[in-house]
């Protein structure tokens, strides 16, 4: 999943109002911002594989510390404790511990039977990658459905509140159809290079959503 993680951090927002995008946003990505620093560690481990399936060419060959279930509820547990400490507001922070744990939710759906329930598995997988199609339909419902109940329960107050907004969605969507569409990256480091470049977006959807205010009868 791509862009389905992010539909989870923007559909949050209708739950939790008065609580920054950009730890909603943190928390479903959670995982995949680990996971980089993880494998530039040495720590987890990934290859160049295409064909893995229709949709991936990596094989996750070693990843539980960032990706298995049980590793998954305890970063959500301290996900969620971060956050309470910063808001203080325990709604905000059910709901950021629920956005990291649906991370695997959603990638066990999406793999083939690699994603770890323990550190020393077993794997789980559904499969949905094995069809670009269905995935493009299942992540692009998902997102747009997220979209529309953020714009909802949102409104821009200046333009970077609405072009900054734009913008996110447009690169988001723009990287997921170059990787549903595109060749294999190059090389490992150049698959964490990218991995390390998505601790971009907590940031941009906190300051997009400084500039936006809640919907009258949505606060």
């Amino acid at each position: 999943m791509f862009v389905g993680h992010h539909a989870v951090g923007f559909a949050s927002k209708r739950l939790v109002p008065g609580v920054s995008l950009g730890w909603l946003v943190a928390a479903p990505l959670f995982l995949d911002l680990v996971w980089p620093v993880l494998v530039l560690s040495g720590v987890e481990r990934v290859r160049i594989d295409p064909g893995n399936t229709a949709v991936t060419p990596l094989a996750f060959d070693h990843y539980p510390w960032s990706h298995s279930l049980a590793m998954t509820v305890a970063w959500g547990l301290l996900f969620a404790g971060a956050v309470f400490l910063a808001t203080r507001n325990r709604a905000a922070s059910v709901v950021a511990g629920l956005g990291v744990v649906s991370h695997w939710v959603l990638d066990a759906l999406s793999h083939g039977p690699d994603v770890p329930v323990g550190l020393s598995g077993p794997m789980v997988g559904l499969g949905l990658w094995r069809s670009v199609p269905a995935t493009a339909a299942v992540e692009g419902v998902l997102f747009l459905a997220a979209l529309v109940l953020y714009a909802r329960s949102t409104r821009p107050v200046d333009r970077v509140g609405r072009w900054a907004f734009v913008g996110y969605v447009v690169l988001v969507t723009g990287i997921w159809a170059a990787a549903l569409t595109g060749t294999p990256p190059p090389s490992v480091a150049a698959v964490a290079g990218a991995g390390m470049a998505a601790w971009l977006f907590p940031f941009w959807a906190a300051w997009l959503d400084r500039h936006r205010a809640p919907r009258a009868g949505k606060a």
